[in-house]
């Protein structure tokens, strides 16, 4: 199964820590998407910047 990860907030003026887990996900602009595979690491970094993303799930 795949996620489709939407960046909808500006991490400004959050932490380093968010901005950086943003920046390995590959998302960079406002309404910049990616789709990765729906695994434990990437639903860490859903938890923990889910006040920054939209979360889509996606068929195969």
């Amino acid at each position: 199964m795949k996620v489709k990860l939407t960046l909808v907030k500006s991490p400004i003026g959050y932490s380093r820590s968010h901005r950086e887990s943003l920046k390995v996900l590959g998302l960079r602009k406002i309404g910049s998407s990616v789709v990765r595979e729906d695994n434990p690491a990437t639903q860490g970094v859903i938890r923990k910047c889910a006040h920054l993303l939209s979360v889509e799930s996606v068929a195969e």
